[in-house]
């Protein structure tokens, strides 16, 4: 097989500026902004962003896999190593949150909205992480013992939704949902619910729907 042809330098120059113009305009304005406005603050054409990186979600995963697995990493790290697991846990859904509420990009991330690759991946390894700090809180019986990773994922969702559209009049008001919610998740507060939570695979089909649609 041939060995593909380096890049000029003017090309790689190119690709660097284009890289750092998307990650400035998607954690302005989050993974749905314009690549138009990308190519523009990058000093290049539409079609040189095109050309270099093909699609949305090529340029996604050439720059947020990394955001994503650093800043979610950092916030999983403090609570698998936090030694009170309620106060982890909660202390981890508020991180979470916080994160969705001061950077668009992100909160596109953790809603799922869109479903690049190498983002995928980063994803997968999140909701395993995720899952270990439900367990720890549900096994010290201070979490209800019916809440699902599944579930966890509608916290994200709700709380995408409401940061998108009350940062300008109320940027704060997600701390009052979540303040709501995590009393509800004790486990002293349970009572029995009537419907299940949803499967993995209904909560596939939910995050494609999502992203298809690009709801909020």
């Amino acid at each position: 097989m041939a060995e593909a042809t380096p890049l000029r330098a003017d090309a790689r120059r190119n690709i660097e500026k284009l890289k750092a113009a998307a990650v400035e305009v998607f954690r302005e304005k989050g993974l749905h902004a314009p690549l138009e406005e990308i190519a523009k603050r990058a000093g290049v054409s539409a079609g040189t962003l095109y050309n270099r990186f093909g699609s949305r979600e090529a340029l996604i995963d050439a720059v947020v896999p990394d955001l994503a697995k650093d800043t979610l990493g950092e916030v999983a790290d403090k609570a698998l190593t936090c030694p009170d697991p309620w106060e982890a846990f909660t202390g981890y859904v508020q991180d979470v949150c916080r994160i969705q509420a001061s950077d668009p990009a992100l909160n596109d991330v953790i809603s799922r909205r869109y479903a690049a690759e190498q983002l995928a991946v980063v994803c997968r390894v999140t909701e395993e992480r995720e899952q270990e700090i439900i367990r720890r809180a549900q096994e010290a019986g201070a979490l209800r013992g019916d809440f699902t990773r599944e579930d966890m994922l509608f916290v994200w969702w709700s709380t995408a939704m409401l940061v998108r559209n009350t940062a300008v009049v109320a940027p704060d008001a997600w701390r009052r949902s979540i303040g709501f919610l995590l009393d509800g998740l004790r486990a002293e507060a349970a009572h029995p619910l009537s419907v299940g939570a949803l499967t993995p695979g209904q909560t596939d089909a939910v995050m494609r729907g999502f992203g298809e649609s690009g709801a909020g």
